[in-house]
């Protein structure tokens, strides 16, 4: 079965795909975001379902299903609108629309009337390419667009209940997703994205983030993660490795908020980059349980290799590739190494309680940072 979304926002394109996969995992999801590109994919391989934004770009969406129509009689059509007036849908009636999707939306709102209108799933999920044959030749092929962070199991947990129609409270949900990296990440990202960031002011914590984007947008951002076919670490062995990078993150945040704290200093910065610091080890963990989902193994010797010897790149094009702040990736950068000519108070007190976790308290590299930084 094929799904054609057109939708020039990428994460609600995304968001609109992940919930199409939860329903029919063996759905081919094709996603546009102009509506040339779209007429072109549908006159070569029409599809079985379409959802389309109303207003775009390049203009209204409802070209596309004025083509569909015109092809087919009987393909459901989904239009995603902000216009909710009588005028509005009496304008599209010829089309036969078969939902009508009003913005902001919530997912399980959406999965609801998705679920109605998709064709039972008689397929497998399409089949990748060739596959390497082994874990590291398998991470060493990985584009950094596939590369990805796990969610936690009990965020994951309580983001799908919501899916299923239990009601969340952002607040509650927002304390906790401060303890999880992929989370964080991903609404900073989004946050500093230019559909969010037209100001250009550098969004560097969670608080601010959810701030900008606002609560229906958190969520919808949130559930998209949760409903991705793997969001979680189940392996016993990843999920014990990433508990224990996890801890030592937990650690870290203390230390250097308080450090932050008692020189008078905004400590959220601090405590994202203390979250992020350890994306690269998270990202290597996540997909090696994709590699095993999708039916392969690996050991423990391989694992430690792995995470030994792709943690530092996977963590700089996840960097780059989600276009993290400068100050964020500095202060990140900062808990494992300073440059010489870094003067930046910030990065020295970030440097500083890295090394107070990992260093005895005599050694004399605490001691100079701790007078650069105005404390001794």
């Amino acid at each position: 079965m094929r799904v054609m979304i057109l939708e020039d926002d990428s994460w609600i394109a995304d968001l609109l795909k992940q919930i199409v996969l939860s329903l029919r995992p063996g759905s081919q999801v094709i996603c546009l975001d102009n509506i040339n590109a779209a007429l072109h994919e549908w006159q070569l391989r029409p599809a079985d379902l379409v959802i389309t934004d109303w207003n775009l770009p390049d203009g209204p969406g409802t070209q596309l299903l004025e083509q569909v129509r015109r092809d087919d009689s009987n393909t459901p059509l989904v239009l995603i609108t902000g216009r909710s007036d009588r005028a509005s849908v009496l304008e599209v009636r010829k089309l036969n629309i078969s939902a009508f999707i009003s913005k902001p939306f919530q997912a399980a709102h959406v999965a609801a009337s998705l679920e109605a209108l998709l064709p039972p799933d008689d397929e497998q999920p399409p089949a990748s390419g060739e596959t390497p044959s082994d874990l590291l030749a398998h991470l060493h092929s990985l584009p950094s667009s596939e590369l990805q962070l796990p969610l936690q199991a009990h965020i994951r947990d309580r983001l799908l209940e919501g899916f299923k129609g239990e009601e969340l409270d952002l607040r509650e949900l927002a304390n906790e997703w401060q303890t999880d990296p992929a989370l964080s990440a991903r609404l900073l990202t989004v946050a500093n994205s230019s559909a969010y960031n037209q100001a250009g002011k550098p969004c560097t914590s969670l608080l601010e983030a959810l701030q900008k984007l606002g609560a229906t947008n958190s969520l919808n951002l949130a559930m998209g993660l949760a409903l991705r076919q793997c969001s979680a670490l189940d392996n016993e062995l990843l999920r014990l490795l990433a508990q224990a990078h996890l801890d030592s993150t937990e650690q870290l945040i203390e230390r250097s908020t308080s450090l932050a704290r008692q020189c008078a200093m905004d400590p959220a910065p601090f405590h994202c980059a203390a979250l992020l610091h350890r994306m690269g080890e998270l990202c290597v963990l996540y997909m090696a349980q994709l590699w095993q989902d999708s039916g392969h193994s690996f050991n423990e010797e391989q694992i430690m290799q792995a995470i030994d010897q792709f943690s530092g790149p996977f963590a700089i094009s996840i960097k780059a590739q989600w276009q993290l702040p400068i100050h964020l990736r500095e202060l990140i950068g900062a808990c494992y190494k300073l440059s010489s000519n870094n003067v930046k108070r910030e990065n020295i007190l970030m440097r500083l309680a890295a090394c107070e976790l990992n260093t005895h308290a005599d050694d004399p590299e605490q001691a100079r940072l701790r007078r650069l930084a105005g404390l001794s």
